[in-house]
């Protein structure tokens, strides 16, 4: 019986071939140097860790999206990662637990779920990004949305656009602090955050959240925006996030169109009171996300306030290999000398050597051949 699913990949998972693969790794150079320009050192975390550590160390992690399995060796269970900040958290919280602060780290990976987002059935992506450790200020955010679109333009994106959202808006109107200007039961906080998520007007007053419908008025370009929500925010709970988002604004103006969705909630699982979107021009979805959290600090019971950003690129890639023109490449003969072909190398060349007779220089897809130690055009 014939196997015919034997070279199948799994659902969600693909190759990426030879124009794809320099595209990513070109995307991934330029952001990480951009990210190395900040001061921020990159980290490599391993891709598998034991599931306790990375479900336990951020609000907001979902274990039920990871592959998990047991490990032979310690019979505990191990997880093969779906977001690599809980990672950073931990490496800060330990291995770097005594380096200065705040602390800026980078990295890149490939990251694994057991389901797609949404109408993306990929399960496996690339996840770029920077923490800042130690510090969630607004001179800190203005410092991470900066560089976001920084190492975005840096890979090549174009048109980028940012929108800015308060994860932690309904808390602090509700005043679960002892503060609030809208007080709700605690009961109805829930759901009063999943119908303004939703932006559903009908859901939101059946949830005892009628005050706050004003809020879905509060969204569109940043300029006019802010205005609205700072005429909603009669009682001045929302005084300090408004003139942060401000500053945080003009830090970033001009190099980004900007936008603002307050109530947005959808993948700021463990954001605080700062969090973003970035896109791209071109590029269907969000490029990624950012904002302000809390990880285990390095003892017991303590919290350390940290802010950041993961990018997702690999629609961005998609579009670049797409766009990517053939690189010349120069054919290099039967006999040719060898020490010529390492010079032509060191200035720039990239050579395909001959390694029968019958090799084809354009069926190898070369624009150039050696012909007398010159580069001759085909």
């Amino acid at each position: 019986m014939q196997d015919t699913d034997r070279d199948l990949l799994p659902e969600g998972l693909e190759d990426r071939l030879p124009q794809d693969a320099a595209a990513a790794a070109q995307v991934t150079r330029a952001m990480l140097d951009a990210m190395d320009r900040h001061g921020y050192d990159r980290v490599q975390p391993p891709s598998i860790e034991f599931e306790k550590s990375m479900a336990s160390r951020m609000a907001g992690v979902q274990p039920r999206r990871m592959f998990r399995f047991v490990d032979p060796a310690s019979l505990r269970t191990l997880a093969l990662r779906s977001d690599i900040t809980v990672q950073i958290g931990r490496i800060a919280a330990t291995s770097l637990a005594a380096a200065p602060r705040p602390l800026r780290l980078c990295y890149a990976g490939q990251v694994v779920t057991i389901k797609g987002d949404g109408l993306d059935p990929a399960r496996e992506r690339l996840q770029l990004g920077a923490e800042l450790i130690g510090s969630d200020s607004v001179a800190a955010a203005g410092e991470i949305v900066a560089m976001a679109i920084e190492a975005l333009q840096a890979a090549g994106a174009t048109g980028v656009s940012v929108d800015f959202t308060l994860p932690d808006l309904v808390d602090t109107l509700a005043g679960t602090d002892g503060h609030g200007t809208l007080p709700l039961d605690p009961e109805r906080i829930e759901a009063v955050r999943r119908e303004l998520d939703a932006k559903d007007a009908g859901g939101l007053v059946a949830a005892g959240g009628e005050a706050y419908l004003p809020l879905l008025s509060a969204i569109g370009p940043f300029g006019s925006a802010i205005e609205r929500l700072a005429a909603f925010d009669t009682g001045g709970a929302l005084t300090s996030r408004i003139a942060a988002l401000r500053e945080i604004a003009a830090r970033v103006g001009g190099k980004a169109r900007l936008t603002l969705d307050p109530s947005e909630r959808h993948g700021f699982e463990y954001q605080s009171w700062f969090g973003f979107m970035i896109y791209a021009e071109g590029v269907s979805g969000s490029l990624g996300r950012g904002g302000s959290y809390a990880i285990l600090g390095p003892r017991a019971g303590t919290e350390e306030p940290a802010i950041g950003f993961s990018l997702y690129p690999d629609a961005l890639i998609d579009q670049l290999a797409a766009a990517e023109q053939p690189r010349d490449a120069l054919f290099l003969p039967l006999g040719h000398d060898p020490a010529h072909a390492e010079r032509l190398r060191a200035i720039g060349w990239r050579t395909v050597a001959a390694l029968s007779e019958g090799d084809d220089a354009r069926k190898l897809g070369c624009s150039h051949v050696l012909q007398d130690d010159e580069a001759v055009g085909l």
